[in-house]
């Protein structure tokens, strides 16, 4: 297998290749994807809900070559047009698997053929097989990359929150955590047959919230709400107060800059709520206007805008 990236590049930019696929449930496809070069993979903490960029193949075309690319080659990528160079998506690390030369990533990915909005990544995974091959950007080791939210602190409690495409990141995060920490996790996924066996400490209670057929975020809501105290029953936000980039950590705001993260808690809980913008929207709206939860002990993802066609 032939190596895309200069070492040059503070991250790996690899191709990789599909080495198994399994099919968990009728929503979700585990890939696992291997190539030596993933030996020089690593972060110096917990994964957690390490981010990643995926590049697909145009369709019906080749992977393109990265050899050679440098600080500028995203942004000539992204200046080509789409039906030439393919498309990048955001995934999480759900595991690592094996050492040096042998090293794979695992990336669980959501299938939208039943709510309609598959895009490429899920078009991608619906028909994945051993030996496809696709494109991989993530950290090398020893080199900063970003891409952890899950920052809990000295928080005492967590609560982490997500719907179906929130659920990889939710669950390696789960497995990660202390044996003594202690919280709680709603997960909402489209179909009771989604749901998930999971790694988690004693002291983390999981509950999984299957639609079947409900709206979306229509059971996530309620049940994390009166978890944590607040209204049950909150209006939910407009389509144009929803920001469809919405990013706050206790570190960052994607309507800009905020302090430094709280040494320690106001109340000693810390929330993880990643998902669909409108509904992360309607939760953040009832956790800080209504329970009067600091911005700097929660982290608001927009992972995805329903009707929107995420960049990447």
């Amino acid at each position: 297998m032939t190596a895309l990236s200069s070492p040059a590049l503070p991250m790996l930019l690899e191709e990789v290749e599909v080495a198994s696929v399994r099919r968990l449930s009728p929503s979700f496809v585990r890939v696992e994807l291997g190539s030596p070069a993933l030996a020089e993979f690593g972060v110096d903490q917990p994964l957690f809900d390490q981010r990643i960029k995926l590049i697909f193949p145009p369709a019906g075309g080749a992977l393109e070559s990265f050899e050679g690319a440098d600080e500028g080659w995203m942004q000539a990528w992204y200046a080509r047009p789409a039906e030439e160079r393919g498309h990048m998506r955001t995934y999480t690390v759900r595991e690592v698997r094996g050492e040096g030369p042998d090293t794979r990533i695992v990336v669980d990915m959501v299938l939208h053929e039943a709510d309609g909005h598959a895009g490429p990544g899920s078009s991608w995974a619906a028909s994945a097989a051993v030996g496809d091959r696709i494109a991989l950007m993530c950290p090398r080791r020893g080199m900063p990359f970003g891409g952890i939210e899950f920052v809990p602190g000295s928080a005492s409690r967590v609560v982490i929150v997500g719907d179906e495409t929130a659920v990889p990141a939710a669950c390696a995060t789960l497995a990660l955590l202390p044996n003594d920490a202690r919280g709680a996790a709603f997960l909402e996924v489209p179909l009771s047959a989604d749901v998930q066996t999971v790694q988690h400490p004693e002291g983390v209670t999981v509950t999984w919230l299957p639609r079947d057929g409900a709206d979306l975020g229509s059971l996530l809501g309620p049940a994390v709400l009166e978890h944590l105290g607040a209204p049950v029953t909150v209006e939910e936000v407009a389509d144009d107060e929803v920001d469809p980039d919405l990013w706050e950590t206790p570190m960052y705001s994607s309507s800009g800059e905020i302090e430094a993260p709280l040494e320690a808690t106001t109340d000693g809980v810390y929330a993880w709520i990643a998902g669909e913008s409108k509904v992360v929207t309607t939760l953040r709206r009832a956790l800080v206007n209504e329970l009067g939860m600091d911005r700097r002990q929660v982290s608001f993802m927009g992972y995805w805008r329903r009707g929107v066609a995420m960049k990447s």
